[in-house]
């Protein structure tokens, strides 16, 4: 029986379950060309389902590597062949607005080749990681070397992190069991602070 998934991963349970390595190389594969998909979040789950024996951990991050990479590079085509203009006419359909793009471009023009690499780890420009270098210019087999690496170091360490909890999965849940409250508070207070700080920034422009 497959092991429950605490707290945001619990409704990815269903998928997994029922489709097991096919959910884990679809949601990565369409997560790595634009679309808003959950990619991180089903890694990990897939690996805490490996580390309580549900899966092969082997095989989750060899699919998991392969569909990043062949991802990310349809998204290079899509930027390459189609630009800017095919971009901006329909990256809105899957929430790639004009200027979540532009940010993106200055970013990805200010660090060069290493940010396909550290783009990996970043939420945001992981999804666009792959268009961007294709509408730079950048070099595919270039992009290819930089994407592969940050493909294996994004995958080794999600994997890795998410099988040692799979396999402590009881530990776990008594931890958090133990913590809830103080989580809940700390979270509240997080919160608070945040819209605190957002009144008093808005009260500073009017004023």
């Amino acid at each position: 029986m497959a092991p429950p998934l605490p707290g945001p991963l619990a409704h990815l349970a269903p998928l997994l379950t029922h489709y097991g390595y096919w959910a884990v190389g679809a949601v990565v594969l369409v997560e790595d060309f634009g679309v808003p998909a959950p990619g991180e979040t089903i890694l990990i789950a897939a690996g805490i389902y490996a580390g309580a024996g549900q899966l092969n951990i082997v095989a989750v991050a060899v699919i998991a590597f392969a569909a990043a990479v062949v991802g990310d590079n349809i998204g290079y085509l899509i930027g390459h062949t189609g630009g800017r203009a095919f971009v901006h006419r329909w990256g809105r359909y899957v929430f790639l607005t004009p200027e979540r793009f532009r940010k993106a471009e200055e970013f990805f023009s200010r660090h060069g080749g290493k940010i396909v690499v550290v783009a990996r780890f970043v939420e945001g420009l992981r999804q666009v990681n792959g268009i961007v270098a294709g509408t730079s210019g950048m070099p595919w087999r270039r992009f290819l070397v930089f994407n592969a690496l940050g493909a294996a170091l994004w995958v080794g360490l999600w994997a890795s992190l998410s099988y040692v909890t799979g396999t402590h999965i009881t530990a776990v849940y008594d931890e958090i069991s133990r913590y809830q409250l103080y989580a809940l508070v700390a979270l509240g207070v997080l919160v608070a602070a945040l819209v605190l700080r957002h009144l008093l920034r808005r009260r500073r422009r009017r004023a």
